[in-house]
């Protein structure tokens, strides 16, 4: 079943102190993870910001497998990233696209059970915005991110629908396209009250937002 799944982390929002406890972080990160840290990334990523990356391509992990199994219990220290490599180039990052820069984001696979997934993510001074895809080629995801102005969670939400139907309005022009909610709360694209063949993942924190979207075939 096609999926998609996004994250977005206003880094300016998190608390670093409370990050850098145990008690907070091994809530997030498993073992392996946390040693995978002293061990390759600690001279490379403040602890912080790795703790966050993590979360957020769990996160978005967990947003693709809603899909497939809505019943599916969020569970940050099962979901394991098991490769992670940081960017080689500091090539100024865009605000939307079609597939990620070589080279200029993070990218790595992720593990949740029997399903192995694959991640790419944006770490810039203000926020962390990561996407994932069950094959390597992120050539069929379209993504974008905007500052919506307001860190009110309503605000977000309808910024975030706003700018996904700006694209929409793009990739589809003749297509009278609306977005909605599943049974299950994951947003669904619906044409004429039936499903258009497009899936899509939206997130907001503390003002900023993001989409993910790939169509189906």
């Amino acid at each position: 079943m096609i999926s998609t799944g996004n994250d977005i982390v206003a880094l300016k929002a998190i608390d670093i102190a409370r990050t850098k406890q145990p008690n907070f972080y091994k809530r997030i990160l498993s073992v392996p993870e946390k040693e995978l840290y002293d061990q390759q990334f600690s001279a490379k990523i403040p602890f912080e910001n790795f703790v966050w990356l993590l979360w957020s391509v769990k996160e978005s992990a967990y947003k693709y497998l809603q899909r497939i199994t809505p019943e599916l219990v969020f569970s940050p220290t099962r979901t394991i990233i098991s490769r992670l490599e940081l960017p080689i180039s500091s090539t100024p990052i865009k605000l939307e696209g079609r597939d990620f820069g070589q080279g200029t984001v993070c990218k790595g696979s992720v593990a949740v059970g029997d399903h192995h997934l694959f991640f790419r993510s944006i770490i810039t001074e203000e926020f962390i915005f990561s996407v994932v895809n069950d094959i390597e080629d992120f050539k069929n995801i379209y993504w974008g991110i905007q500052l919506a102005g307001s860190s009110e969670p309503e605000e977000q939400s309808r910024a975030v629908r706003v700018l996904l139907g700006e694209k929409l309005k793009i990739l589809f022009p003749e297509d009278n396209l609306e977005i909605s909610k599943s049974l299950h709360s994951y947003p669904v694209i619906i044409k004429d009250e039936i499903e258009f063949p497009v899936v899509v993942s939206l997130a907001h924190h503390d003002g900023y937002v993001g989409y993910s979207l790939r169509v189906k075939g």
